[in-house]
């Protein structure tokens, strides 16, 4: 079996490719680049911001400066002081980040004959293929298939409808030079075009620099599926087979897996071939992925492609057991590739999760900040892979990507790599900031993801209204008040412990059952633990139920089985009032446990009011005001 690079030991040839490379890149995209050059005796320069001075990618490198302060058109974008490092730091080569201009990769082929190489495609097929208006052009002269739309620049919020309304209902409206679902907008009717045409070009103008727009029409209910290429200096190009990227939330990808459920052999060829077709079209030199939209019926339309290492290519790697940076520095140093298309393979099935520093409950994930105050990486599950970019310690800030890291499992077929991707969230440790893994959990548990029934649709169909968490069937609830009250009695039963003293109690307790009362959402339920040994016996709706644990309290993680059924448990938090939070099948639960004496007496305790935010307005997350739409004296 093929398992993913990073977790067998890898051979790389001695080939002579660059002594000293710089990346000019943060977060776990950095610190991939950095793992492979290790591998390959490639010394590595990091750039970074003032407030990342002790960011793991800056560790890690063997050289690090400062290029500026937090926000990255000041330091991660700032062409002027990373040209300055490259020569400062006599760097042969150059990996970029992704929204770095077209202009600086000009300025950088100013340093050729300084040998200075850029780790990526030239600067023509970057400024075709970044350039949607362009790219579908450059598509439809290359035999790809496109989507129906106004190939020209929108010039205004009238024309914006005028073209709209020619193209049919509903649309996508789009930034030209965009990505990352950032400034796209879908439109149903005239006000929506109007409305969508000014967020989307104030977005792309923030993001990008660039406001041009372009409107096509929007295929409703489809897949996204891409397609990742290779391609060298001298001809050749490749298909590394497909990646299903259809759960996403406001466009942006969540969950990612490779192979896709939907494709055929027919079709899998026929979008790769039509890939390649592109690629070469545009000189293509480098890994760069070429995305597509899928109907029902099997018929794909060429989205874009992106010119860069995406954030999903750990799931292609997993099952061609190809290392994609490897592929770059070598193709960048003017190899040829070392494969033919038959060499290609699909081994086994790989799934990739997005953790987020993100609150679910709202919109599918606004963005958290703060500190990690406690992290633990999954990696003692087997075959899994965690690419990520931060420690424990490490702040989520405003400035950044609220990503935490790219959680990826293999298996040798699809239900082994969500087995081991369910295992792999329940043990993964993230304390101090909100995050995703409950939607996460929910999704790959979910019988319609399970099935392959999936579109981009598949959050807003399945979560019409808006992310709960994970509801409790009844057998699940008694677990979960069986743990509880049973984590409860072990942590009572050690409290009355005298470690490191001959101290010798006055009296030996007896006690061997505790009669308890735990409140759960808006249920109140009696439940009776019983000691027997090592193990508990819990009673509760008048059922009895096995729980047995090493009960190790001092360890973030908890192992239990619950009548032959094995659960990974976290308590987050507990007070001297009974409260406490448990992360039981990915989602948080408050309860509250206290003996029967104490519950019937709570009666008399004052209630805290709830906050009258009746005449408050609050911001569901971090960020800036961009727009007040209101003044005084309107009526709202």
């Amino acid at each position: 079996k093929l398992m993913c690079y990073l977790t067998r030991s890898f051979v790389f040839f001695s080939l002579q490719t660059f002594e000293k490379l710089l990346i000019a890149n943060r977060g776990e995209i950095a610190c991939r680049v950095i793992k492979t050059c290790k591998k390959m005796g490639i010394k590595t320069v990091a750039i970074h911001s003032d407030v990342d001075a002790n960011a793991v990618h800056v560790k890690m490198a063997d050289e690090a400066v400062c290029v500026g302060p937090a926000p990255t058109s000041k330091s991660y974008l700032n062409m002027d002081a990373i040209m300055e490092v490259i020569k400062k730091t006599r760097a042969q080569a150059v990996s970029l980040n992704e929204s770095i201009c077209c202009s600086f990769i000009s300025l950088l082929s100013l340093q050729a004959s300084e040998g200075v190489t850029f780790i990526g495609p030239d600067t023509h097929a970057i400024q075709a293929m970044g350039d949607k208006i362009e790219s579908k052009l450059l598509a439809k002269n290359a035999k790809v298939n496109t989507i129906p739309g106004f190939d020209g620049v929108v010039k205004d919020a009238d024309e914006a409808v005028r073209i709209a309304r020619e193209i049919g209902y509903p649309v996508m409206i789009k930034a030209s030079a965009g990505g990352g679902g950032k400034g796209m907008r879908i439109a149903w009717d005239d006000e929506e075009t109007r409305e969508g045409f000014r967020f989307s070009s104030q977005e792309a103008a923030s993001s990008f620099g660039d406001d041009r727009l372009l409107i096509e029409k929007f295929i409703d209910n489809p897949r996204h599926i891409e397609i990742q290429v290779l391609a060298d200096k001298h001809g050749n190009a490749l298909w590394l087979n497909e990646r299903e990227c259809s759960i996403q939330r406001r466009n942006q990808k969540v969950v990612e897996e490779a192979p896709s459920t939907f494709l055929d052999p027919e079709t899998r060829r026929a979008m790769g071939e039509q890939a390649v077709a592109l690629a070469k079209a545009v000189k293509y030199s480098s890994a760069g992925t070429v995305e597509f939209l899928v109907d029902s019926s099997k018929n794909f339309y060429f989205l874009e492609m992106n010119t860069r290492l995406q954030v999903e290519h750990p799931v292609t790697e997993c099952i061609t057991g190809l290392d994609l940076v490897q592929e770059m520095i070598r193709v960048a140093k003017g190899y040829p590739l070392r494969h033919t298309q038959a060499d290609i393979p699909i081994n086994g099935w790989a799934v990739e999760c997005r953790v987020y520093a993100e609150d679910p409950y709202k919109s599918f994930g606004l963005p958290s900040i703060g500190k990690l105050s406690q992290y633990q990486e999954p990696l003692h599950v087997p075959s899994v892979r965690v690419d990520s970019g931060i420690q424990q310690g490490s702040d989520i800030s405003i400035y950044y990507d609220p990503m935490i890291s790219k959680l990826i499992t293999y298996g040798s077929n699809r239900a082994e790599a969500l087995k081991r991707m369910e295992e792999a969230l329940d043990n993964y440790v993230i304390r101090g900031v909100a995050h995703n893994i409950s939607l996460l959990r929910e999704v790959i548990v979910h019988p319609r993801f399970v099935q392959g029934d999936i579109s981009t649709k598949f959050l807003p169909e399945v979560y019409p209204d808006g992310f709960k968490g994970h509801k409790l069937t009844d057998l699940e609830r008694r677990e979960l008040l069986a743990t509880a009250t049973s984590l409860y009695v072990a942590e009572q039963l050690r409290s009355q412990q005298f470690l490191g003293t001959p101290r010798i109690p006055i009296a030996k307790s007896k006690r061997s059952s505790w009669e308890l009362s735990v409140r759960l959402g808006d249920g109140i339920y009696p439940v009776t633990v019983t000691k027997d040994g090592t193990s508990f016996s819990v009673e509760v709706d008048g059922m009895k139920l096995n729980v047995t644990s090493e009960w190790n309290l001092a360890s973030p993680l908890l192992s239990v089985t619950i009548d032959g059924t094995r659960r990974t448990i976290q308590r987050l938090s507990r007070n001297a009032s009974g409260d406490t939070s448990i992360q039981f099948l990915g989602t948080v639960y408050k309860l509250q446990i206290l003996t029967k004496v104490a519950a019937e007496l709570s009666k008399y305790m004052p209630e805290k009011a709830a906050e009258d935010t009746s005449s408050i307005l609050r911001s569901p997350m971090p960020g800036a005001v961009v727009a007040v739409s209101v003044k005084p004296g309107d009526t709202v």
